[in-house]
């Protein structure tokens, strides 16, 4: 059967999976996709016995458990299942993860969402975006593999078109080449736009809780799949409902899968410095100007970026955010790389000697 025919197509199936379960399909496994993940079991959605459409069946996850955080089956996965046993028995590598560092002492990373083409970052406009924050997620959906996407929910709560406007250029100018769009669930402003850019590809909704997730998540598939509990629009503060990830078909012609996910109280990088360097291309490309290769943009001379502050064409907010992001990824990577990791400390010791040595010089001078 050709992928395009197969009965999990609207899934996502193509023959770059077809041939990563070649070798479990010898086995008589059959593929299926991970709708949602709970308490060692999953949800996964498989072709029917006669080949002619999908249904979902209750699996086993323990045969695939690992103490590896990275490797932990997701929504959005692809698997190899013992339908007989009702096992999973493997997972089928990943083209793409979603990964947050976790709140942990140890930063271990957590996959959010696996195999998404789109990630779709939503803030309600109940206040104005926070910026840093947008960059953050941006970072982490660049790193991820997956093309970004920012929804501004709720804007029929929006009171004119002028702020509108301005709300949208404010963020735009954090979001370079990403697509930015005002979406209402209540009136369907900017919902068949969304919808179009998520034909028949795999989506992830990602956002704070409140910010109209699983409204829009409902607005999108048609119908009310998501239970949804009001929120008080002048702080987003109430009852959350969505609880785990969940993978909800698209309706057709455009078809392909939206995932929602929880709302995130903290989102903290994972090892994604391409990811700021894509969120910061603006920066990135004037500092490819700078005099040195090595410039911290902080008063060296010749520094094109620390020039563009000062003309106005870069905002010093934007750059201290660039900055911000670009250590606590380094704090991250020294957590999980040796290497990096000692490479940091004779930094930091070169930096304390230094320091030691400019305040002895100091205090001799007001000797004499």
């Amino acid at each position: 059967m050709s992928t395009t025919a197969h009965p999990l197509a609207p899934y996502g199936w193509d023959e770059g999976f077809a041939d990563s379960h070649a070798p479990f399909a010898a086995r008589g496994l059959v593929p299926g996709r991970i709708v949602r993940v709970d308490r060692g079991h999953c949800d996964a959605v498989v072709a029917s016995a006669d080949g002619t459409g999908v249904r979902t069946v209750r699996a086993d996850a323990a045969p695939v458990a690992t103490g590896d955080p990275l490797r932990i089956m997701c929504t959005g996965d692809w698997a190899a299942l013992d339908l007989t046993s009702g096992h999973v028995r493997a997972l089928l590598p990943r083209r793409t993860a979603f990964v947050r560092s976790t709140s942990s002492k140890r930063s271990d990373g957590q996959i959010l969402a696996a195999n998404v083409d789109r990630a779709v970052i939503a803030f309600a406009l109940t206040a104005d975006p926070d910026l840093g924050r947008v960059e953050r997620f941006l970072a982490l959906a660049w790193e991820s593999g997956a093309e970004p996407v920012v929804a501004l929910t709720k804007a029929d709560l929006v009171p004119d078109a002028d702020t509108l406007a301005h709300l949208l250029a404010d963020t735009r100018a954090v979001a370079p080449g990403v697509r930015v769009l005002a979406v209402s669930s209540a009136t369907g402003e900017g919902v068949g736009e969304l919808a179009a850019l998520l034909a028949g590809g795999t989506g992830v909704l990602l956002g704070q809780s409140g910010a109209g997730k699983s409204t829009l998540a409902n607005a999108l598939v048609g119908e009310d799949v998501q239970d949804v509990q009001a929120i008080r629009d002048r702080d987003g503060k109430g009852r959350h409902t969505t609880t785990t990830r969940n993978l909800l078909p698209l309706p057709l012609p455009g078809g392909g899968v939206l995932i929602d996910t929880p709302g995130l109280r903290g989102v903290g990088l994972w090892d994604a410095s391409s990811g700021v360097a894509r969120t910061f291309s603006d920066v990135e490309s004037l500092a490819a100007s700078c005099r040195f290769h090595d410039c911290g943009h902080d008063g060296e001379p010749g520094c094109a970026v620390a020039a563009a502050v000062a003309s106005g064409e870069l905002g010093h907010r934007r750059l201290e955010s660039y900055r911000k992001l670009q250590r606590e990824n380094a704090r991250i990577a020294a957590r999980t790389d040796a290497r990096l990791r000692s490479e940091m400390r004779r930094e930091w010791k070169r930096r304390q000697a230094e320091g030691a040595w400019a305040a002895e010089r100091k205090r001799g001078r007001s000797r004499r």
